[in-house]
């Protein structure tokens, strides 16, 4: 018999390594190498195993099938994120931060599941029976028909799930399942990566939607090799910040509905509670307008989003002035940072620049680069911009504005919640459906001078 040799794979990429190194060579990233036991292979130029597959059916794409039933929830944010409910015999992977409240979520969808007629089970292989209906009484859960299970063995778990044919099943978490044929510890990248592809066979197998919770590392990514995020048909992650009450649920991939699609709740102490009009929520606390407070008109998925931006600029009296920011690119900061000295004559270099999106919603499309540029001069010049007014609108390198996606709903969304007034970039294709003011602007010298005036740099 073959010697088995132990191999390396890194948990980002999946590059395999014959020996364990501190960065992998193909990714370049840090302590991700993990040892693994490597596959059987059969004999080289034969197929696998010395055996002969069998022809597997082929069909057309002119085929017209039947449109994907779903399953709803009953919690509408939940529900939304993953495209109108949940598809059956679909895997969905969702990732968060410790404590933020993942298994209080899946817990209450069990729960709506299975008060809706749907057979759930809750696998925990983390906490005990006990535990869970704990956290079931302070929610006002018990009454809900939803099996529970503590168990790590993910054969014993297979059979019951086999056995018992639930419409959905929850595994928390997924780091802790143990494949007793794979000849690694709980939660290594070969136990993770083994375990996530049996629960997902399962579950077009039997046709049972399978929910998986996956720890995170000190990044935020998903713990684990790469490629379970590549098996999965869903991945959503749970975001948010202890400060703050707000949680949001973001999807990144989704196979059967829009991709960054969010849901927002807000943590009380009787669970998550839903938030129909975020908007509202994040501006909530938005006192009178102050320097360097400015409203941007955001797009989350297919829902527009208002929230405010806020910056603080100070004399720096450090050799390299700070750059703090709290839900943003940090490298999108610093490129607002130089086209507004370059090209605008407006100049940081001596000076301390702080960024916030208050709520503690992370912005990342480029649209908010026009108002977080107003928001910096806003707290350079301490002018406060009107409070009406939203702003949206990506910066190019040369000062340019570019036209952006989905203006209208923006206006909308604004409109209704009290805004009369937007700056935005010209060359856009708008109705005035939203009834807005609308200031559009070639270039950012042009935003400047219409907002703010003549400007000492």
């Amino acid at each position: 018999m073959a010697k088995t040799s132990t191999i390396f794979s890194c948990m980002k990429c999946g590059a395999t390594h014959k020996k364990w190194a501190g960065r992998c060579d193909a990714c370049g990233e840090w302590n991700s190498i993990a040892e693994e036991a490597p596959l059987a292979a059969g004999p080289s130029g034969k197929t696998l195993g010395g055996a002969k597959g069998r022809k597997v059916a082929l069909g057309d794409l002119s085929e017209i099938d039947k449109p994907l039933p779903r399953i709803a929830s009953g919690i509408a944010e939940f529900d939304r994120v993953l495209g109108g409910g949940m598809v059956p015999a679909s895997a969905i992977l969702v990732g968060g931060d410790p404590g933020i409240g993942k298994s209080t979520m899946l817990l209450q969808a069990a729960a709506s599941f299975a008060r809706a007629g749907k057979k759930a089970i809750y696998v925990s292989g983390e906490e005990a029976p006990s535990q869970i209906r704990m956290r079931a009484q302070r929610l006002g859960l018990s009454d809900a028909p939803v099996k529970l299970a503590a168990e790590t063995n993910l054969r014993d778990v297979l059979t019951t799930l086999e056995e018992e044919r639930p419409d959905v099943a929850i595994i928390d978490s997924v780091q802790t399942m143990w494949a007793d044929h794979v000849d690694s510890a709980p939660g290594s990248v070969s136990q993770v990566r083994a375990t996530a592809h049996e629960l997902t066979t399962f579950a077009k197998r039997r046709g049972v939607s399978v929910i998986l919770v996956g720890h995170v590392t000190k990044e935020g990514q998903i713990a684990g090799p790469r490629v379970v995020e590549h098996m999965v048909d869903t991945v959503l992650y749970f975001e948010g910040e202890r400060g703050h009450q707000f949680r949001i649920l973001r999807a990144v991939k989704n196979r059967f509905g829009p991709a960054d699609e969010i849901g927002v709740f807000e943590m009380t102490g009787a669970g998550l509670q839903e938030v129909t009009n975020p908007s509202a929520l994040f501006l909530s606390d938005r006192e009178n307008p102050a320097p360097g407070s400015v409203v941007f008109a955001g797009m989350e998925g297919t829902r527009p989003v208002l929230v405010e931006i806020q910056a603080l600029v100070a004399q720096s009296t450090l050799a390299s002035p700070r750059r703090n920011v709290v839900g943003w690119d940090s490298s999108r900061l610093s490129m607002i940072l130089a086209v507004l000295e370059s090209r605008c004559g407006i100049g940081f270099g001596n000076m301390d620049v702080y960024l916030n999106v208050a709520g503690g919603m992370r912005i990342s499309e480029p649209a908010a680069d026009l108002a977080v540029a107003a928001a910096l001069i806003s707290a350079r010049q301490d002018h406060a911009i009107a409070k009406d007014a939203v702003i949206f609108g990506e910066i190019s390198l040369s000062g340019a504005l570019r036209p952006i996606s989905q203006a209208e709903n923006r206006l909308k969304e604004a409109k209704k919640l009290g805004f009369s007034s937007a700056f935005a970039p010209s060359r856009m294709k708008l109705t005035n459906e939203s009834g807005m003011k609308v200031a559009t602007n070639n270039d950012v010298g042009d935003f400047i001078a219409a907002c703010f005036g003549a400007i000492d740099a």
